[in-house]
């Protein structure tokens, strides 16, 4: 047995918590009702301790307990031999020197370090950091499974994925990492270990948990490749995989009569909508087992395949909210810029059709694309204006942030081919959601506040008051206005330019 960490360290700026677990673009918020179960970590440290390791759970930057003092201590009286954490490029060169501090101090920890920057660029996180061993992939929760029982002499050669450092200190790599076949091996979330009660956004319904039906995201026109997607690119390799309809619903039954939830958030990008026969079947077993109607489902989704019939069989199957990307208005943005597979007139129809049949939609928003022209701005707003305020049902709402040219993607190599970068490329800092880094002749984060505004339309909130059903509803209404006011201030801007 090895006694293991899985640890996000207490970093914050100027008051702000990072939003890193399980977040696809990154930023420093001033919003306390985001906090996002990181549920590949979650699955790395279910897995160790399944397999009989001492496992200890510490993530300071959304758990309200642990204070920076609190987390040394905890982290000092474990004494750990080895610990897991996920980096992102804008919080990279931090969890760097967090390692060689940490080294230093307890140089017999072994650090293992993981993420999409980490998958991206390995050589370079071992070498900055001081780390012992890199994670390739998004599969590192089975990756970290088979460290520590290779580090606890259980088992003979390392799968590949894995980066690791000889007793001379030269930096070696067991190969390619190759992606799980069968999800269905994958446990269950070890809900009591990871604090589950911690986590929760504003649009779920109390109490609320977050699953993965699979991994991946996937479109009537084929794997989803756009061209900013940090985890496609990075993580999955450009593959949507499913778990089977059986083992979800398993785990979402485990999750009512055991925890009591009353909605499931399925994070998994495009959710398991892009295949209608698992739908199918998955509305058959939730029927079976007796849970339509006790347990609310949400989840992400493309507006392609938002069909009338698929959201008929979404109601009906328990479903109450949709995460769908926007992205842009503009058909070149989408078109050209990230590739994306959809059109603006897909994405209208969608959510359109989401809203008919009574289903709530989250819809994500970007600006500051490269040379991105007013008009285009306009277009976006225009349309996240109209969706929002078509059949507004109560909970409806929109994100908005700028758009981030990660490392390693392939919008990040041609914007780097083509002079798009306002910024140093190689200054990790400046990749973040809340600050523009392309040429643009839009006021982008000024834009960004006006789209958060959309949700103090007076028909926009008449008509989320007068469609709440519940107590649950006017709950959902009441978080979401307090994490309104956050998203505003951390988009604070110029009123100029105008988009009304």
């Amino acid at each position: 047995m090895m006694k293991i960490a899985v640890a996000y360290p207490p970093f914050s700026e100027q008051g702000k918590r990072p939003l890193l677990g399980q977040n696809r673009q990154f930023r420093y918020s001033s919003s306390s009702e985001v906090r996002i179960y990181p549920m590949l970590p979650a699955l790395a440290a279910t897995w160790a301790a399944k397999n009989g390791h001492d496992v200890l759970w510490l993530d300071a930057q959304n758990d309200p307990e642990l204070t920076d003092g609190e987390y040394e201590k905890r982290l000092d009286d474990f004494r750990p031999d080895l610990l897991l954490m996920e980096i992102k490029a804008p919080i990279a060169n931090r969890y760097f020197r967090y390692v060689q501090e940490l080294k230093e101090k307890r140089p017999e920890t072994k650090v293992a370090l993981c993420g999409d920057h980490a998958s991206f660029f390995p050589r370079e996180v071992m070498e900055k950091s001081g780390a012992d061993f890199v994670l390739v992939g998004g599969d590192y929760d089975f990756l970290f499974s088979r460290l520590a029982d290779s580090l606890a002499g259980r088992n003979g050669d390392l799968p590949g994925g894995i980066w690791y450092r000889k007793d001379d200190g030269e930096i070696h790599s067991t190969g390619e990492p190759a992606l799980l076949e069968d999800l269905d091996r994958v446990p269950f979330i070890d809900r009591d270990l990871t604090r589950w009660e911690i986590y929760g956004e504003a649009y779920l319904r109390k109490p609320a948990t977050y699953l993965l039906s699979g991994r991946g995201c996937k479109g009537t026109r084929g794997i989803s490749v756009c061209t900013f997607c940090i985890w496609q690119h990075a993580l999955w390799r450009r593959t949507a995989r499913l778990r089977s309809p059986a083992n979800v619903v398993a785990e979402i039954k485990a999750l009512v009569e055991e925890r009591g939830v009353r909605e499931v958030f399925d994070d998994n990008e495009s959710g398991p909508v892009w295949d209608q026969d698992w739908l199918r079947e998955f509305h058959r077993l939730m029927k079976k087992e007796g849970l339509v109607g006790k347990v609310s489902i949400s989840a992400n989704a493309r507006s392609d395949l938002l069909t009338k019939e698929t959201c008929k069989l979404l109601k009906e199957t328990g479903f109450r909210l949709l995460k769908v990307g926007i992205e842009s208005g503009s058909p070149r943005i989408l078109k050209e810029v990230i590739r994306k597979k959809e059109t603006v007139e897909e994405i209208k129809q969608g959510i359109k059709n989401a809203k008919d049949q009574g289903l709530v939609v989250l819809m994500t928003n970007m600006v500051g694309y490269p040379e991105e022209t007013m008009e285009e701005a306009e277009a976006t707003y225009r349309m996240a204006k109209e969706l929002m305020l078509y059949k507004t049902h109560a909970g409806d709402s929109l994100q908005a942030s700028v758009l981030v040219a990660y490392p390693g993607t392939p919008l990040w190599w041609e914007a780097k081919k083509k002079g798009w970068f306002i910024v140093d490329p190689d200054d990790y800092e400046s990749y973040r959601m809340d600050r523009v880094m392309m040429k643009t002749d839009i006021p982008a984060l000024d834009l960004c506040n006006r789209l958060w505004r959309i949700h103090l339309h007076p028909k926009f909130i008449l008509r989320s008051l007068v469609t709440a059903r519940s107590l649950a509803d006017l709950n959902v209404l009441w978080t979401g206005f307090k994490s309104l006011i956050g998203h505003l201030k951390d988009f604070r801007g110029r009123r100029n330019g105008k988009c009304d």
